[in-house]
């Protein structure tokens, strides 16, 4: 009787549909932060597309993630770069221009539910934030995970694309690459950031972002 049991509770977990990707929209939601009174990009938001133009400059835009999609374990979302910065060393702090940037924000349920509604600057200094920062820029390689200059360790920056241009789609194991950056189980997915940084360089950077899902 156990062993038919057994067998018919693995049947209705098999039997049990995916969760369904969620796309996340680029509308007034995001906001912008900046680090200069006289340095930011411009963003241009269009339902599925986030286009990103950064002159010598740096900026973030930022929304929190819906609490029904606290427990996603990964991410997609394709993207485009037209015109590029150089590759910079991405471990230095003041010289690590990249053209675009996803920044996945955790936090353990408990200091979610503390910080909902929270701007990204105190996210990003909260003591139980650990932070995931997916990157077209650089010449680190593909796979590369490396310290982040600014978050200590709370933050790892995973390299996707080295610098240049082109189109490509991702697709990111928010839990496994958690696992890998700071070991044990992911907590809340509470924010998503995007970023151009251009000014190191003086440089400039056209690009876009469309089609973000979480699941």
């Amino acid at each position: 009787m156990k062993r038919i049991l057994s067998l018919a509770l693995a049947a209705s977990l098999l039997a049990t549909p995916a969760i369904q990707a969620e796309q996340i929209p680029f509308d007034e939601s995001w906001k912008e932060q900046k680090f200069s009174l006289f340095s930011k990009n411009r963003y241009s938001f269009q339902d599925a597309t986030l286009g990103v133009q950064s002159d010598g400059s740096v900026s973030m835009a930022y929304r929190a993630v819906p609490e029904g999609l606290w427990g996603a374990i990964e991410a997609s979302w394709r993207w485009s770069v037209d015109q590029s910065v150089p590759a910079t060393d991405l471990r230095k702090k003041g010289g690590d221009d990249r053209n675009l940037a996803i920044y996945v924000v955790f936090l353990p349920e408990a200091d979610a539910q503390r910080l909902k509604g929270a701007g990204i600057r105190k996210l990003l200094s909260a003591d139980a934030a650990r932070v995931l920062v997916y990157v077209w820029g650089g010449d680190h390689g593909r796979g590369q995970m490396l310290s982040s200059p600014y978050l200590g360790a709370r933050g790892k920056t995973v390299i996707l694309r080295d610098s240049g241009t082109g189109s490509h789609s991702e697709s990111v194991d928010l839990a496994g690459d958690y696992r890998r950056a700071f070991g044990g189980v992911q907590g809340a997915v509470v924010g998503l950031a995007i970023s151009a940084d251009s000014d190191d360089t003086d440089t400039a950077v056209r690009g876009a972002i469309s089609n973000l899902n979480l699941n």
